[in-house]
């Protein structure tokens, strides 16, 4: 919600002079609103506006090649009648005004009746009202304008900055709105300043389907999907809605509504580009974040431009405006192919393992695969506990380095490479792709464990387990530097590998020493709840942790417990 102001009724005031005395280099406040400072050569007066909440639209794209100025009324407010004809009045250039704004009864109204009064007094004015929401009604002139306000904006602002004249501007700004559609949903309600709950709410684990700008709720209410899904459903409906000479380059906005990530945004972008594409399409200088937004809306819209040769002119011409800048940039001849960033893990150098090395390999790749199982099942309960002193994203990243290793090892033994390149891969694939503390140990251990290995060795046993153990150990205590007692992953993973040992030595087999140092492990890990930080993030947070184990040295020893029971006694006393 919106937590910080002075007196709530003031709210959109203050905040708007805040934003004229940063941007008074390029642009100045009339009454109503604000204008951009004029250039030399006199231009179409192209005046955008409506109610304040959904920065940047409206004032923060004032600029060479966007709007000539904005009429900022209150919160999801119509501006007066007045207001409309203030700003309209201080933008004019002796070129005619054009007054553009999404499609509801209040701005349609008010701006009609500033234009009738600027008429009047000689100035030629122009409406040109976007209707780009799909969800709200299926007829063109009855829907409302929400996002799509940008890609109109933008085409009228980049043919006025080329000296067009009104009729053309105009005409611009309706083809621009014709090809434009949006579809959008909501996670959660809008909450005005001072208000103590949303304008709506969505039912729990849900998402309102056909949001508006205003603070209005979805069309319906349908299930909270996953992002791959939910680019489907925007895509989708979109696409059914193109306009009817649609061509195969698109203009795109992927517009977060206030409070959804950016992070949100890229991951629903990875899959609405390539669905775009499957679809014939051709993206054209993609926008994703937040350009048209709703207070501290969660939600999420899709607009598409379909673009001829003069809109794809407008759409990629330069602007500069306090909250939206395109530059042509030499960059993107420079950019490499996509083909050319992803290359296939090669194994041709990997050795002919023997007749003792194949059936370990299998049981390296088994025993990843089990790892990564366990991470998965247990990440929600890792984050948990590493957050009580630490980020909360152990879980997270032991899954991604557990899923990149598993990944990398499957490579590798389809191209039947042994078990010492298979843990070398694992190891420098987990390293890569879960990266913190946790990526490097356990990516280093991994290689490690696999160089202590030969994949022409003519048999494994007891002093291989132990060798590959001892390594792994050995380069994670060698790289993170922390002693028994420091509350870290070693103090469960020393006492399991000197338990191991033991047992191994005094003649126990491989499967029962195992068995007999998980259950060390797990104990030890346990016993970590008492202990006080040393090192790492949680040491500035140590006394809040007592009470809580070390997630490291948790997850090891749930790694190491569901090692033992990965093939039957018999199977593993043979290997």
């Amino acid at each position: 919600m919106t937590v910080l102001y002075n007196d709530p009724a003031d709210f959109a005031e203050d905040q708007f002079a805040g934003f004229l005395d940063l941007y008074s280099d390029r642009l100045r406040g009339v009454p109503g609103g604000a204008v951009a400072h004029r250039s030399e050569t006199p231009q179409v007066a192209v005046v955008v506006g409506g109610g304040s909440g959904h920065y940047p639209a409206f004032c923060g794209i004032i600029g060479p090649g966007f709007a000539t100025g904005a009429v900022v009324g209150n919160i999801f407010t119509s501006p007066s009648a007045a207001q409309v004809y203030s700003v309209a009045k201080a933008a004019h250039q002796g070129k005619g005004v054009i007054l553009t704004f999404g499609n509801y009864a209040g701005d349609n109204m008010n701006f009609g009746i500033a234009a009738e009064r600027l008429r009047k007094e000689g100035i030629d004015t122009r409406i040109v009202v976007i209707t780009d929401d799909i969800a709200s009604s299926p007829t063109e002139s009855e829907r409302r304008g929400i996002a799509g306000d940008f890609t109109v904006f933008k085409a009228m602002g980049a043919a006025a900055a080329t000296g067009l004249d009104i009729d053309e501007v105009e005409r611009i700004g309706r083809a621009a709105n014709t090809a434009t559609r949006t579809f959008g949903v909501a996670f959660s309600g809008c909450t005005m300043p001072g208000a103590s709950a949303p304008l709506f709410t969505v039912p729990a684990g849900h998402m309102g389907v056909g949001l508006g700008i205003h603070g209005e709720p979805g069309i319906r209410d349908e299930p909270l999907t996953t992002a791959d899904d939910l680019a489907h459903l925007l895509v989708t409906d979109l696409l059914a809605h193109a306009p009817a000479s649609a061509s195969s380059r698109v203009a795109v906005i992927l517009n977060g509504l206030g409070t959804t990530k950016y992070e949100e945004l890229f991951l629903v972008w990875k899959s609405v580009a390539p669905r775009l594409r499957e679809s014939g399409l051709e993206i054209i200088d993609p926008e994703v974040g937040e350009l048209v937004t709703s207070l501290d809306m969660g939600g999420i819209s899709l607009t598409l431009m379909w673009l001829d040769e003069e809109l794809e002119r407008t759409w990629t011409a330069d602007t500069y405006t306090p909250a939206y800048r395109k530059q042509k940039s030499p960059i993107s001849a420079l950019r490499p192919a996509v083909s050319d960033l992803i290359t296939a893990e090669a194994h041709e150098d990997a050795p002919t393992p023997s007749a003792a090395a194949a059936p370990i390999a299998e049981l390296v790749v088994d025993g990843l695969r089990t790892l990564a199982r366990t991470m998965h099942h247990n990440e929600l309960e890792l984050g948990r506990i590493d957050a009580v002193a630490g980020d909360g994203d152990h879980g997270r990243g032991m899954v991604k380095g557990s899923d990149a290793a598993l990944a990398a090892a499957e490579s590798a033994a389809a191209a039947s490479a042994g078990p010492a390149w298979i843990l070398a891969k694992a190891g420098q694939a987990w390293a890569a792709a879960a990266g913190g503390t946790s990526g490097v140990l356990w990516g280093a251990g991994l290689e490690s464990a696999g160089a202590a290995l030969d994949d022409q060795a003519l048999t494994f046993g007891g002093g291989e387990l132990t060798a590959a153990v001892h390594a792994f150990a050995t380069a994670i205590t060698d790289l993170g530097r922390a002693k028994l007692g420091d509350k870290t992953l070693v103090d469960a993973l020393l006492p399991f590998v000197d338990t191991l040992e033991l047992a191994l030595l005094s003649g126990k087999d491989p499967a029962d020493a195992w068995a007999t140092a998980a259950t060390t492990a797990t104990t030890a890990a346990a016993e970590t709840a008492a202990l006080t930080p040393k090192i790492g993030r949680a040491r500035p947070l140590a006394e809040k942790s007592v009470g809580t184990p070390d997630a490291g040295a948790t997850s090891f020893g749930m790694i190491v417990s569901a090692l033992e029971a990965l093939t039957p006694a018999k199977e593993r006393n043979q290997a």
